[in-house]
């Protein structure tokens, strides 16, 4: 069918996994739907089919487990219709643990379904600016072209767009060794610990060359003053910890770009490693500095300082602050448990520095994931602020299930916060001091109420999952 030529209710922009899952299901809730996709006639440089949802890096969905917390957004996908966790079951290979596709299979399946659908209409051009029909969803991906994202950036602002991604990792908080470090902000209610003590001739100027950006501006030393002096936990390092910390980072495996990837590594948001190589000082006059900071247990300052900070309101989970990285998994495994008590640190998020568009999410999108500049403008997927393929899929299904209950005029009815599909939109909307996309964690997810007791990391992950598929059963059959 000719898409151009057939009526719609919505324009979806973009082919890829939020796109055919938000076509999909606004076309099951019987709107007309008209789905714009560029391939064939242009390819970003990391595709090399003309089929959509095509899987460009890994044929992995991730853990399958549902202490998992992907493995939950999974199994809750599943129980709401998903078409893409359909396609992915009936193409899955062998994985262990995990859930992955035939990527050549799925992409077909996944085709195959978009274009048989009665009420979707394909239709192949490039979109190079904001279609003027409302309501659109664009859905563009990671690698939205330069003239599409243009046109965003003019209407929205260029400060809102970023085209890189620069991902700290994230540790469980009852997986950190509260015996070795320390609440307290570094700028505390706006100025300097009392009885903080000079720093040494050595630590007070740092040569040209191995000056790193300070991780923080002075919105976010604003922030930690409202927050009080407990904002961050500090890890203390003595100058042997620190100077093997470094030699490890420098020494460390890193993925290497992929082909489509121009590295483009800005001053405020370096790879830690890329810090570290410039020199054995860079990082303790950079995110390590301890400036501002005593030590409760020796009321001495430390040699240099490795900062937490709370990923959600409950602080189950805490980022590394300024340690977005392009070490390997198993080496950030590695080299970041050699931080003072992050020996035994449940990572829930691993680093990554990557090309990736996005936009500052809490700042732009309104509850059902519609830009507040231009009304009828709806974002998913990657382009929405989500990492990941199931998280993706799951933005495209959300975004579609808010915009059909709008265009019902009916009540806005987001999945609960205590759900997975939920912890998509109270990711998106959760303001951070530099917003960055993230995988799904359980750190987006409701914590469990304080009368479970406290439950070791497993048992509370599975009791959080079970609580999560009661309420989404209770959610969806409601709707």
């Amino acid at each position: 069918m000719n898409g151009a030529e057939s009526p719609c209710d919505v324009v979806v922009v973009g082919g890829g996994l939020a796109g055919c899952e938000a076509a999909y299901q606004l076309a099951q809730r019987g709107l007309r739907v008209r789905l714009v996709e560029m391939k064939p006639h242009k390819r970003t440089p990391a595709q090399t089919s003309d089929r959509m949802a095509e899987l460009v890096c890994s044929n992995s969905l991730r853990g399958a487990a549902l202490s998992n917390a992907v493995g939950l957004l999974k199994e809750e996908l599943r129980r709401v219709g998903s078409l893409a966790l359909r396609c992915a079951d009936e193409t899955s290979v062998p994985a262990g643990g995990a859930l992955a596709v035939d990527r050549e299979r799925f992409a077909e399946a996944m085709t195959r379904a978009i274009e048989a659908h009665p009420r979707i209409a394909v239709e192949r051009r490039e979109v190079t600016e904001i279609p003027a029909e409302r309501p659109v969803i664009l859905a563009t991906g990671p690698l939205t072209s330069d003239a599409l994202a243009a046109s965003l950036a003019a209407a929205i602002g260029a400060e809102h767009l970023a085209y890189y991604d620069a991902i700290a990792p994230i540790v469980s908080a009852d997986s950190i060794d509260w015996s070795r470090v320390w609440k307290q902000s570094r700028y505390g209610k706006g100025g300097a610990v009392r009885g903080e003590r000079a720093a040494p001739p050595e630590q007070r100027a740092a040569p040209p060359e191995q000056r790193a950006a300070p991780p923080e501006d002075a919105a976010e030393r604003r922030d930690d003053a409202e927050a009080g002096d407990e904002a961050y936990v500090n890890c203390p390092f003595d100058e042997a910890q620190y100077k093997a910390f470094v030699r490890a980072l420098v020494e460390s495996e890193k993925v290497e770009a992929r082909d489509f990837e121009e590295v483009r590594y800005f001053e405020g948001c370096l790879p830690c490693e890329v810090m570290a190589a410039r020199g054995e000082q860079t990082l303790a006059f950079g995110p390590m500095k301890p400036v501002g900071l005593t030590d409760p247990r020796t009321g001495r300052r430390p040699y240099a300082v490795l900062q937490l900070r709370p990923e959600d309101e409950a602080a189950t989970a805490y980022n590394l602050v300024g340690f977005q990285t392009r070490m390997k998994y198993a080496e950030q495994l590695r080299v970041f448990r050699m931080v003072p008590g992050l020996e035994e640190a449940d990572f829930l998020r691993m680093g990554s520095v990557h090309r990736n568009t996005f936009v500052d999410a809490p700042a732009l999108l309104g509850p059902a994931m519609e830009l507040r500049a231009l009304p009828g403008v709806h974002l998913a997927g990657q382009i929405a602020g989500v990492e990941g393929y199931v998280e993706s899929a799951a933005a495209g299904f959300v975004c579609a299930m808010l915009l059909a209950q709008q265009l019902r005029n009916e009540p806005l009815r987001p999945p609960p916060p205590t759900t997975a599909l939920g912890g998509i939109l109270t990711h998106l909307g959760r303001k951070q001091p530099k917003y960055q996309p993230s995988n799904i964690t359980w750190a987006h997810i409701a914590p469990l109420d304080p009368a479970h007791g406290k439950l070791r990391k497993r048992a509370r992950y599975e009791a959080m999952a079970e609580r999560a598929l009661r309420d989404l059963d209770a959610w969806w059959a409601a709707g």
